[in-house]
């Protein structure tokens, strides 16, 4: 925000997490701990094999409401599916709070704000995590 660097990471994940209304805090656990896991690094011989924890890496979450628009109809999204603040804020800090109780170094932007966000992609991989199935 005017210039300010709210939270500034190196070797690490960058994820834009969006919260909607039907999501509770097992769910922000269940992701936290996915992030923490996932096995998206590579190894010594090059293949991807290796989890943020395991490379003593760094999480900078910033909240993005826009991950819940749906598209199907028109040409404006619908943000019905984005949860309210008084929702979405205490769920965004847990996720935080879990990957932080995990070890990790943990940056955030602001809650609702406008931000730029720059990113070095090395990779590039980017993936979406989705509810195992029977629900989230």
């Amino acid at each position: 925000m005017d210039g300010e660097a709210t939270g500034k990471i190196g070797a690490g994940l960058l994820v834009l997490l969006g919260v909607e209304h039907d999501d509770t805090p097992e769910a922000a656990d269940r992701y936290a701990d996915k992030t923490a896991e996932l096995r998206i690094f590579a190894d010594d011989a090059g293949k991807m094999n290796r989890s943020v924890e395991e490379i003593g890496g760094a999480v900078l979450v910033v909240s993005q409401f826009t991950l819940a628009a749906r598209t199907r109809k028109g040409r404006r999204p619908s943000y019905t599916d984005a949860a309210a603040p008084e929702t979405a804020i205490p769920l965004y800090e847990r996720f935080m709070a879990r990957l932080a109780s995990r070890g990790l170094t943990v940056a955030s932007g602001r809650f609702g704000a406008m931000m730029e966000v720059e990113l070095v992609n090395d990779g590039p991989v980017t993936i979406l995590l989705e509810p195992p199935q029977g629900g989230a």
